[in-house]
């Protein structure tokens, strides 16, 4: 067993964390009430994003990523926030899971010759170098969304079903979800 501090064991950690992003998101969609979906906001005029909007401003935002550092990996097409269904949306979210799993892949290897050497969120923000803080802005982002999604479903009387609000807490169920073999660690 390799140390906890090995450079490979903890981009393996970061791979795996990763790849249980998704599973979560795939989660909440199929626990969401339909008529949450593209029910207005609360407050002044109902302005915000709807939970399809918000769902879809996720995929589009891995494209950025995928599009800016990985071009040469290929992009599903976006999603429309205001015609997309929630089977697009999941469809959609599992075909950028796959390509932006494939970038941090490439961003956190060792090979020299890797393709994935800088992080660009759009034309808004400076260019990082590829690697752990990537992993962290892209994983962060989804988990904040994922919350608001959360938040603007229970605020329109439509809590995601029991148990999926905790069931993206249990990681080790998240794993399996993803098909990976191994368990947190």
């Amino acid at each position: 067993m390799r140390p906890h501090n090995d450079p490979a064991d903890l981009r393996t950690v970061l791979l795996e964390t990763y790849a249980a992003n998704d599973p979560m998101n795939q989660v909440m969609l199929a626990n969401l009430n339909p008529k949450a979906w593209r029910a207005k906001p609360p407050g002044k005029n109902g302005a915000g994003r709807t939970i399809a909007a918000i769902f879809a401003h996720l995929h589009n935002c891995r494209l950025v990523w995928l599009k800016n550092s990985a071009p040469h990996l290929k992009c599903p097409p976006a999603l429309d926030p205001y015609k997309c269904t929630m089977k697009q949306a999941s469809a959609a979210h599992k075909k950028s899971a796959a390509q932006c799993l494939q970038m941090l892949t490439e961003a956190l290897s060792n090979d020299p010759n890797r393709r994935v050497r800088k992080f660009s969120r759009g034309s808004w923000a400076p260019e990082w170098p590829a690697g752990a803080t990537m992993f962290a802005y892209m994983f962060s982002h989804e988990a904040h969304h994922r919350g608001q999604i959360m938040m603007l479903a229970h605020q329109l009387g439509y809590r995601l079903l029991h148990p999926a609000p905790y069931s993206i807490w249990t990681w080790e169920k998240m794993w399996k979800h993803a098909g990976l073999k191994t368990r947190p660690r």
